[in-house]
C-alpha cells in the first residue's frame, strides 16, 4: 500500500496534473458516481460513505463533491455502466477489469486500476458430501457465482480446472456454473433445497456458510494461485482522471485513508459494515472476518499478473501485460505490486 509519505508525493503529482489540465473542457468537477458490489472487502467503501471521507478530501482540495453510490452485481454490468458514462469509479473482479483494460488499452479512454480492495481468499464451498475435490463434481451439481463464465470466481474455477484436468481443459466445469449474487447463493447453499450444490464465494458469505454443518470447503483461491491475490479492484477511465483531477485525488486519498483505518479499527469497521449493509450478522462475527490472517489491507495489486497470464493463455484477453504498472495508474507505481 502507498505509505503516507509516498502518497503525499503522489497527491502533489495529481494536483500538478490538475493545474496542467485546467484548460481542458470537461464536466465541472464535483460529481463522483461510484459502484460497489457485495462482501466485506467493500468495507473501505462503507467507511468512506459513512464518514464522508471523499467529501472531506474534496474540501481540502477546494472542491465540494456530490458522491453518489450505486449497487451493481457482476462485472459485465459494472463495465457496461462505466463505458456508458453512468459511473465514474467501477469496482469488480480482476477478471472483468482485465477484459475491459484489454478492450480499451489503446484508446484515449483507457481503463486502469485506481486501487485494489486488499488481498482476500475466495472459497469454493459445497453441500455435497461426495465432493472432496473438483474432480468429484458431476452434471447433477450446480456451482453458483456472480456471473457464470467471466466473473473473477469463474476464472478461479477455470484455472483450478486447468491445473486439475490439464492444458486446454480450463472450461471443463463451465456447464455447471450458475449466475447468482453472493447473498442468494449463500442462502441456497445453506438451505440445500435448490439445485445449487456449490458456491465460489467471498467473505463474509463464505464464513457464514461454513457455520452450517452441511457445508465444507473444497479449496481456497490462495491454493490455486499459490499465494495471496487481490481479487477485486476499483478502476476508472483515463478521461475521467484527466478531466477531474481533484475529484480523482479526493477519491484516492479517501480510499487510502479508509483502507488504513479499517486495518487499524476492525471492531469499529465491523459495526459500520453491519450498519451500512443493514446486515443481520453480528458485528463480532464481521470483526473476526476482517481480522483473518489471510487478509491483507492494501491498495496495490497482489498476484494479478498470474491472473492476467492465465486469461491471456485461454484467449480471454489479447495482450499479456509485463507488469502490474501496465494496467494501474501511476499513483500506485512507487510500491511493489504483482
Amino acid at each position: 500500500m502507498p505509505t503516507r509519505r509516498s502518497f503525499g508525493r503522489l497527491l502533489a503529482l495529481g494536483l500538478a496534473l490538475g493545474g496542467a489540465l485546467g484548460a481542458v473542457p470537461a464536466r465541472a468537477e464535483g460529481l463522483l458516481r461510484i459502484s460497489q458490489q457485495f462482501g466485506t472487502l467493500y468495507t473501505p467503501f462503507h467507511v468512506m460513505k459513512q464518514r464522508k471521507l471523499i467529501e472531506k478530501h474534496g474540501k481540502a482540495l477546494g472542491v465540494d463533491i456530490d458522491v453518489q453510490w450505486t449497487r451493481l452485481s457482476g462485472g459485465a454490468a459494472v463495465n457496461d455502466a462505466l463505458l456508458a458514462g453512468n459511473i465514474d469509479i467501477a469496482s469488480a473482479g480482476i477478471g472483468p477489469f482485465l477484459i475491459l483494460w484489454d478492450k480499451t488499452r489503446s484508446t484515449p479512454n483507457a481503463v486502469k486500476i485506481v486501487g485494489a480492495f486488499g488481498a482476500q481468499p475466495n472459497y469454493l464451498l459445497t453441500n455435497n458430501p461426495n465432493v472432496k475435490t473438483i474432480k468429484d463434481f458431476t452434471d447433477k451439481d450446480k456451482i453458483a457465482m456472480p456471473v457464470a463464465g467471466v466473473s473473477v470466481q469463474a476464472r478461479i474455477l477455470q484455472l483450478a480446472s486447468e491445473q486439475t484436468f490439464g492444458p486446454g481443459k480450463a472450461k471443463t466445469l463451465d456447464p455447471l456454473m450458475v449466475t447468482l449474487p453472493h447473498p442468494d447463493a449463500t442462502a441456497a447453499l445453506i438451505s440445500g433445497s435448490t439445485e445449487i450444490t456449490a458456491h465460489l464465494s467471498n467473505a463474509p458469505f463464505q464464513n457464514q456458510a461454513l457455520k452450517s454443518p452441511n457445508v465444507h470447503k473444497v479449496f481456497s483461491s490462495y491454493d490455486v494461485f499459490g499465494g495471496p491475490i487481490t481479487p477485486t479492484v476499483a478502476y476508472a477511465t483515463e478521461t475521467f482522471r484527466k478531466e477531474n483531477p481533484k475529484t480523482y485525488q479526493a477519491f484516492l486519498a479517501a480510499f487510502l485513508e479508509a483502507t488504513e483505518w479499517v486495518a487499524a479499527h476492525k471492531k469499529e469497521a465491523a459495526e459500520i459494515y453491519v450498519e451500512v449493509e443493514q446486515s443481520k450478522l453480528e458485528p463480532a462475527f464481521i470483526e473476526d472476518v476482517l481480522s483473518s490472517p489471510d487478509t491483507e489491507y492494501t491498495l496495490v495489486p497482489r498476484g494479478t499478473l498470474k491472473f492476467a497470464a492465465f486469461m491471456h493463455r485461454i484467449g480471454a484477453i489479447k495482450a499479456k501485460p509485463g507488469s502490474f504498472k501496465d494496467y494501474t495508474f501511476e499513483e500506485l507505481h512507487a510500491d511493489s505490486g504483482s
